[in-house]
């Protein structure tokens, strides 16, 4: 498996932003990206993640487009951090390819037990029989463990289906520990920004009324 010292930092930023992005504590999360070049050179794809919130149940998965309105997050703002995870990822796709190395057009990550698991795939997603939703729920019976009854019939028929026809898929994995948790994730750190707003605001007030009374 590829690695740079490029590779190795955008890893670590990785890490670092999923880290930031999930508002509570957790014990596994599952991340989905497909990156694929259109005309003019264009990347485009679509990414998604869940992860499973930390607790002696077990709970349902939460969707990462769920957590603006569950913690009350600012929505566009969360938005550009997915942007910005994204980006990254694109930053991982092209880093390969100017390594000259065979392309991948979809990774999944994987994060749980202080382990950080990455599988690149190499199988053309637009040569697949099947659209971006079926692979949506195709990948979410495949990573987030969840039972087969839990799909409507509809999908259920799907992903037996796919499990028939057993597609090989071409893929290499990468591990490795997990990286120093940053020390706030996203509503930690509006809290302190907030904070320090509040202050450097109470300074200007008082700084008026000082020079008033000057």
């Amino acid at each position: 498996m590829l690695e740079t010292h490029k590779i190795k930092e955008l890893y670590k930023k990785i890490q670092n932003k999923l880290f930031y992005m999930v508002p509570e504590k957790w014990d596994k999360l599952c991340l989905h990206a497909s990156v694929i070049e259109q005309i003019k050179n264009v990347s485009t794809g679509e990414l998604y993640f869940y992860y499973f919130p930390k607790g002696i149940l077990k709970k349902d998965p939460i969707n990462v487009y769920e957590i603006p309105n569950r913690f009350n997050i600012n929505e566009d703002t969360y938005l550009e951090q997915i942007k910005e995870l994204y980006n990254l990822i694109k930053e991982l796709w092209e880093e390969f390819l100017l390594c000259n190395t065979k392309r991948w057009y979809s990774i999944n990550i994987i994060m749980e037990n202080f382990k950080f698991k990455i599988e690149y795939h190499y199988e053309d997603i637009r040569e697949l029989p099947y659209n971006q939703e079926q692979l949506h729920v195709i990948w979410k019976y495949e990573y987030l463990g969840l039972s087969l009854e839990s799909f409507s019939k509809k999908n259920r028929k799907l992903i037996e289906q796919y499990l028939d026809k057993n597609i090989k898929k071409e893929q290499e994995t990468y591990e490795e520990g997990v990286y120093k948790r940053p020390a706030h994730h996203i509503i930690s750190y509006e809290k302190i920004k907030n904070q320090e707003e509040e202050k450097k605001e109470e300074i200007q007030n008082m700084n008026q009324i000082l020079a008033k009374k000057s």
